[in-house]
């Protein structure tokens, strides 16, 4: 397995494809919902390949100056269990480090909020939402 910084359009494709596959048809989620208006150049990306398949991602973008937030964190299903989704996310937070983020903020669907605890996450006050598809709650992290 590879982790790498996307680059390139085709990488940014890989991501979406992964995100596309894994989630858009088992939650019935559309197009326009799952590429929203933080996708394109000016958001960050991480991606897994397996040779040159992509099989995990996750995606970053500043919020304000020295926030960032995580989102978008997806494996496929044929490769969960191998802590792919781990190393996006530790990836993800080792570039925002460089570039100087100082906390991590996530919207998480509720059903996998112990993956973000287990990697240093807390819950923050604002509570619980309700987004498109998933009931969500909001953590953080400070790098």
């Amino acid at each position: 397995m590879k982790i790498i910084r996307v680059t390139k359009e085709s990488e940014r494709a890989g991501a979406y494809y992964v995100r596309m596959a894994a989630m858009m048809r088992k939650y019935q989620i559309s197009l326009d919902a799952e590429i929203d208006a933080h996708d394109g150049e000016s958001c960050h990306y991480i991606l897994a390949l397996d040779d040159i398949y992509p099989v995990a991602t996750c995606r970053w973008f500043e919020v304000r100056e020295g926030v960032a937030e995580i989102g978008r964190v997806v494996v496929l299903p044929e490769y969960r269990g191998k802590h792919l989704g781990r190393a996006v996310v530790a990836e993800a937070e080792k570039w925002m480090r460089e570039v100087g983020v100082k906390k991590v903020e996530i919207s998480s669907r509720v059903n996998v909020a112990d993956f973000y605890k287990k990697m240093g996450y807390h819950f923050n006050e604002s509570g619980k939402a309700h987004h498109d598809t998933f009931e969500c709650v909001f953590m953080e992290k400070v790098l």
